[in-house]
């Protein structure tokens, strides 16, 4: 990946130290401004490359329009709900996040809320700070032999699952990613949701907040639960539905539930918060010292390794770029987007584009055809008005522009090539090049195959216009006229018909239309 220039980073929240500290040993200056309001973050983010964040912070797309530099956000521990994941994808800013700082101290924490609700210790605890002797009132039940029903099985679900078998639970869990036979090996069985909830005697919840999880367990859910099932929710707010978690408690379908979340953070509505049979606490899954410290040197980390073109890791929004570090995917980005570039300046006069088609050959590049796809996207809608593609935003600007993008890739070639055929206005243009010698070169253009390849890089003047002996004499007398040089001159092998012709020359032309008389279609551009 072409290097990611960050030089400001702004920390809007308390972050470990080693963050700042590792930032800086690395040449990026860094200010620290806590508990800024909205309109205070949107005013100082403009002047910054990079913002990171913890859970406190509402990234909005406000703050991300306001930010005319922005390249990253990162998220100093698990999830980007607090970030709009989305108006930093168009603006192709890359969120990142650290997806393993906190798993150690988030799984403690719902293993230590489970046990809590198994044994009510905060209760009997309270009541013991009142004076009393309460023995029969809190009467508590064994782990041992129950069943945990654990709904997200990544990293933290995992981390629980191992706990908890520790105490002779049966594991069983549901998730739609993690295949079956991997939680397997961790001893989790997975089933259908609708399977798992009649059999738990404890659910616990370890999914990112969104509309599939949203409420996830409601009124009729509980209503498939064992009577007196135990709930924990130390993952996010609203994966539980409060008023339906309410209405089971207070009819005894849920016989206890143990929350670090909320919806609203902190709860202004404190039914749940004081149910006798509700253990709550203030949002401190991630807060330990060891998954701050963590947390904070891994963000740091992450975006230095970015910055060096190292690796790219934590992102959620940028998986186009995870394959870029290396030297020949640089090569392939520029490949493709001169490309691009070629066939967005041949078309010029034919847009907007409806259809873009690119194909893929050879072994090669077959794991690059993401970024190809990306990079050919970003070539062709540059100087775009209010259009400023990147890798990562390639793709969905072009979905916003009505174009039609199908990709595909053939094996076999011995060489990789990429070609790349656009519809604009009903008229067709086609291209493909490849990578030779360290150089991207053009091999065709609209049916014109080139003699020699054409290096992607100076000032390129192509013309479409007749076969002819005179062609090149009667173009070298007109730029001369007009003062540019002629660098190089490149003739498609076939002389019937009209065809693409590619001068390489020493400046731009001022004014396309002195080829007018000569050429038929006329374009240029510099790489």
């Amino acid at each position: 990946m072409a290097p990611i220039s960050i030089k400001t980073v702004l920390i809007s929240e308390s972050v470990d130290p080693r963050c700042r500290a590792i930032l800086q040993e690395n040449g990026i200056q860094v200010t620290e401004k806590q508990n800024m309001k909205k309109d205070e973050l949107i005013a100082e983010i403009k002047d910054y490359d990079g913002l990171v964040v913890r859970s406190a912070t509402k990234v909005t797309a406000d703050v991300i329009n306001a930010a005319s530099n922005l390249k990253i956000i990162g998220r100093a521990g698990t999830g980007v709900d607090n970030v709009d994941v989305n108006a930093a994808t168009k603006k192709g800013i890359i969120v990142m996040n650290t997806p393993s700082g906190n798993t150690i101290s988030a799984a403690e924490l719902t293993c230590a809320l489970l046990m809590s609700l198994s044994r009510n210790v905060p209760q009997a605890t309270m009541s013991m700070k009142a004076g009393n002797w309460d023995r029969k009132k809190f009467m508590g039940a064994e782990l041992y032999g129950k069943v945990l029903g654990i709904v997200g099985l990544g990293r933290i679900g995992k981390e629980v699952a191992s706990r908890m078998q520790s105490f002779g639970m049966k594991t069983i869990g549901y998730d739609p990613i993690t295949p079956p036979e991997v939680s397997a090996s961790w001893g989790v069985e997975q089933m259908p949701l609708e399977k798992l909830w009649p059999q738990c005697d404890y659910i616990t919840v370890h999914t990112p907040l969104m509309p599939s999880t949203a409420g996830l367990l409601n009124d009729e859910t509980f209503a498939k639960c064992k009577k007196g099932v135990k709930v924990v929710n130390c993952a996010r707010g609203g994966i539980i539905d409060e008023d339906a978690l309410l209405r089971a408690l207070e009819s005894g379908q849920c016989g206890g539930a143990g929350l670090d979340v909320f919806v609203e953070e902190p709860p202004k509505n404190r039914s749940l918060v004081d149910h006798p049979n509700v253990i709550s606490c203030p949002h401190l899954g991630a807060s330990t010292k060891e998954a701050q410290a963590r947390c904070g040197e891994d963000i740091a980390l992450q975006i230095v390794d970015m910055v060096k073109g190292k690796n790219l890791f934590g992102a959620v929004n940028a998986q186009v770029l995870a394959s870029t570090f290396c030297q020949e995917s640089h090569q392939l980005i520029k490949l493709g987007e001169a490309i691009g570039a070629v066939l967005q300046s041949c078309s010029a006069s034919k847009k907007p584009f409806s259809h873009v088609q690119i194909t893929t050959q050879g072994d090669c590049i077959k794991s690059s055809t993401g970024y190809m796809t990306s990079a050919v996207l970003v070539g062709l809608l540059n100087n775009e008005s209010g259009c400023c593609p990147n890798l990562i935003n390639a793709v969905s600007l072009a979905k916003e522009s009505g174009i039609t993008v199908n990709q595909t890739h053939c094996d076999g070639a011995a060489g990789g090539v990429c070609k790349v055929e656009i519809t604009a206005s009903g008229c067709s243009y086609k291209a493909s090049g490849s990578v030779q010698g360290g150089v991207p070169v053009l091999l065709e253009l609209s049916n014109s195959m080139f003699r020699q390849p054409i290096a992607l890089s100076g000032n390129l003047l192509f013309f479409k216009a007749s076969a002819s002996p005179q062609i090149l004499p009667s173009v070298a007398g007109l730029l001369a006229t007009e003062g540019v040089e002629i660098e190089s001159f490149s003739a498609p092998a076939d002389r019937t018909g009209d065809l693409w012709y590619c001068v390489g020359v020493s400046s731009p032309l001022r004014d396309l239309s002195a080829l007018k008389s000569l050429a038929k279609e006329v374009a240029q551009f510099t790489i």
